[in-house]
Order: structure tokens, then sequence, then C-alpha cells
């Protein structure tokens, strides 16, 4: 009898250190046709639409940026040893998918993964991919993968692009309150006011802040960073990172020393003291900045890639209508 080859056993890393879920909105500029989905009764319209234009690249998205510049950390690397992995996670239907495989190939994105779940709500693909974000232009699916403890950010579309001004660089900007951190400080502001504020944070300066929901991220990056730095030669890309948040001395050292007790740190803070945070943004000139509230991110919209964090006591959906 013949014997069976022995199949070798995978490597022991073949689960990427960083897993991007993006929705297609998010990676490629689908607004024209989104807005044909809208104003129909069915997706017949728009699957025959995108269907028709299969050969037509899309042009690329708020998030396209990033997305190039994070697979450029697998250079070098075989299949299963990626460092990174970008998969389409998407309300199209599988037609559309079609065109947004095609997409990506020709604009040389190595995506070979994708879920498409024609209207419904993907949220729940997101824990087998183990997902270290997820970037939608829905916002329900936002809410969904904060709810469920996945950073998840509502992109949006008509941000400016990228600065091209680092190409060997990835620049990511975090709010800190009800971004990196928990929105607890957040909400003693909005309860007491900026004196009460403060008076809490001097007051626990020594007790580090509890994590919010990009903590996961921010970590995962500076993973990302260091296997890229533990091989031979200069990494293919640096990893820049900049905390841009309202709050000001004294409360900007508990946001520090909360930083060292998790043992990351960033490369800039700017603590701002309520100042429009857009201007700083279009200096630091960031691949995609993070906050949770929709002034700062319509500010920074107008320098920099940006997505809403739908979450924390600043994104409280009103209660329901009583009957």
């Amino acid at each position: 009898m013949t014997q069976l080859p022995t199949l070798a056993a995978p490597p022991a890393d073949v689960v990427p250190r960083l897993v991007v879920a993006i929705s297609s909105r998010a990676l490629f500029d689908f607004e024209e046709e989104n807005r044909m989905f809208d104003t129909q009764a069915d997706d017949a319209a728009y699957m025959r639409l995108q269907f028709e234009r299969l050969e037509q690249p899309a042009r690329d998205g708020v998030a396209a940026p990033l997305v190039r510049k994070l697979l450029a950390f697998n250079a070098g690397c075989d299949e299963h040893r990626r460092r990174v992995e970008v998969v389409i996670l998407s309300r199209n239907d599988p037609v559309s998918g079609l065109r947004v495989f095609r997409s990506a190939r020709q604009a040389g994105l190595a995506i070979d993964r994708g879920v498409f779940t024609r209207g419904r709500s993907p949220m729940r693909y997101l824990a087998p991919l183990k997902a270290n974000l997820f970037l939608s232009a829905n916002e329900a699916d936002v809410r969904d993968a904060l709810a469920a403890g996945f950073p998840a950010a509502k992109v949006y579309p008509a941000s400016r692009a990228a600065a091209q001004s680092h190409p060997d660089e990835i620049r990511i900007a975090f709010d800190g309150d009800a971004v990196l951190f928990s929105d607890e400080a957040e909400a003693i502001y909005k309860a007491g006011g900026l004196h009460r504020f403060i008076e809490h944070e001097v007051q626990h300066v020594a007790r580090p802040l509890p994590e919010g929901p990009f903590a996961p991220l921010l970590r995962a990056l500076h993973a990302l960073q260091a296997a890229a730095r533990s091989t031979d030669g200069a990494p293919p890309m640096r990893i820049r990172t900049a905390l841009v948040t309202a709050r000001s001395a004294p409360a900007h050292e508990r946001a520090i020393r909360t930083l060292m007790d998790w043992n990351v740190g960033v490369d800039e803070a700017l603590f701002l003291g309520g100042l429009d945070k857009g201007p700083f943004l279009r200096e630091f000139e960031p691949d995609f900045f993070f906050d949770d509230q929709t002034r700062h991110c319509d500010s920074a919209a107008a320098h920099a890639p940006t997505g809403h964090v739908v979450s924390g006591i600043a994104n409280l959906l009103p209660p329901p209508l009583a009957d």
C-alpha cells in the first residue's frame, strides 16, 4: 500500500501580528455607487453597476494609503510569516466583491481574504479573524464592533488624503480619553466641569487610567515595530505615533504615567488644552487619526484621514421613545 506523505505542520507563527479588517468603502472610493444603493429599493441596480465596472479600477478610499504602508511590512515574508494581513469585511454582496478584489489587485494591494454579507452586519466575523482594527463607513457596524471589544472607527470618506511626505513611515495619531484610555475621566469632566476633572486627575495621578478601545491597537503596533526591528537589515516601514489630546497640565501627567505602566509609549504627545486639533494634525501629517468626538473629527478630516471612535460618554445613543 502506498504511504501517503506526511504534511508538515505549519509554522507556529502563522497568525499575523496585525490583522486589519476593512470595509470596501473605507478602502476604495465607492461613494458614487453608494449613492445609487441608498436610492434603490433593493441592491440589484447596485450589483449590476459594480459588475459593469469590473474592469474599471476603483479610486483609493480614505484608508488605502494606510493599508498600502501596512502591507509593506510583509516585504520579504512568505505567506505563513506575514506580519500584517488586511481582510475585506463588507456589507457588499459577493458579486460586487468581484470588483473589490479586482481593484485591490490593480492597485497592487496584496489582499486575498474577504467576507461579503450582502447587507447584513459582518461584525460577527471579527472574532475568527482575530482582528486588531476594524475600519468601516457604517456607524452601526462600528458601534457593534466596539461593544464586542474590537478597536473600530467610522471612517470619514471625504477626509483629506494622507500626506505623501513620509513614504517610509506610518504615522498614527490617537486621542486620549475614550480612545486610548477609558472615558472615566471624560465622564467626570462632563459631570463636574474642568475644575473637578483636574482635581480628580491630580488626586489619582499614580493610578493608571483604565484601557480604552484603542489600547490594544497601540500595543499591536508596538509589537509590529519590534518584530520588524528584530530582522536583519532596516525595516521596510517605521511607525510613529502621537497622542493628541485636549488634556493640559497638570492632567497630562496621569496620561503619561498610564502609558509607562502599560510599557508602551508614543513618539509625540500634544496636550492642547482645548485648542483646535486640526492645525496640529496638519503639521504631524498622520496616515490616520482616531478621536471619539465629532467636532474633533470634523476639524481633523480637513487635514488628514480620520476615524470616529463611536464609543464612550460622548457617543451615547438617546434612549428610545416611549410607546
